[in-house]
């Protein structure tokens, strides 16, 4: 059984971390989305639990969502039990300079403590952490741990070098952990970020509107069901689905 600790521990500062609104997100995005999802190799072999670290931007701006994401992510965790489980691993930043990941945790009900913990406050981006963390990770599970499903990360700004995140996102696509990018709002300097992000990793990028709970449970249980068993789990998904989230997934086929 996975471990945790009880409080976050920071993630180390190894990089540096320097510091018009286009038309709403269709469905049509969304569907570009998942169909990228589809379209990537099975993380996880038969049996195996998958491993998906869960990261989020905590600065002031992201409250609302924050709250959203605590009860959202018992929704990963029920969607991958239903194909052989997977442990998450918590990842935020907040303030100037704190970024913590949690430990592996393999229950719902501990997780969901983890992130009811932490307040949301004022500062920078700090994607880059982010980033280098998942790599060092990636290079743990060389040495006898368990693979890396996916990078998930959902915020709504980017105040960093780009050049920065794209090495650092350049990194990771190398250790073949995807990311998948989640973007709330419409700032299109951190749109092309992530973008770029999801695509030098090979991953994907979807924006959903400010607030938009449905859309982002859909986006998250979809991705941990390909964490956890890759197409096939994606394909069990939509068998299980109502009309609209067959719709939704349709481009999965």
């Amino acid at each position: 059984m996975s471990k945790d600790r009880s409080e976050p521990a920071p993630i180390p500062a190894t990089e540096p971390n320097p510091t018009q609104q286009p038309a709403t997100s269709s469905r049509a995005d969304m569907e570009a989305f998942l169909g990228r999802v589809g379209a990537l190799d099975p993380t996880v072999k038969a049996g195996e639990r998958g491993r998906l670290i869960f990261a989020l931007d905590a600065t002031m701006s992201r409250q609302p969502t924050w709250d959203q994401a605590c009860r959202l992510q018992a929704e990963m965790f029920r969607e991958a039990a239903m194909v052989g489980g997977v442990d998450l691993q918590l990842v935020y930043y907040r303030g100037l300079a704190e970024c913590r990941a949690s430990g592996w945790v393999a229950e719902p009900e501990r997780f969901g403590e983890l992130m009811s913990r932490i307040d949301c406050r004022g500062g920078q981006t700090q994607i880059v952490k982010v980033l280098a963390h998942a790599r060092r990770e990636s290079d743990k599970a060389k040495s006898g741990g368990a693979k890396i499903g996916a990078l998930v990360f959902v915020g709504d700004a980017m105040e960093e070098s780009l050049d920065a995140l794209c090495a650092g996102a350049g990194e990771l696509g190398m250790r073949g952990v995807p990311a998948f990018t989640f973007q709330e709002g419409y700032d299109p300097v951190c749109e092309q970020a992530f973008r770029e992000i999801a695509r030098l990793t090979r991953g994907a990028y979807c924006r959903f509107a400010p607030g938009a709970a449905e859309e982002l449970r859909e986006l998250l249980r979809a991705v941990a069901a390909y964490a956890s068993g890759g197409m096939t789990a994606l394909a069990d998904l939509q068998a299980r689905r109502s009309s609209g989230a067959v719709r939704l997934l349709e481009q999965l086929k």
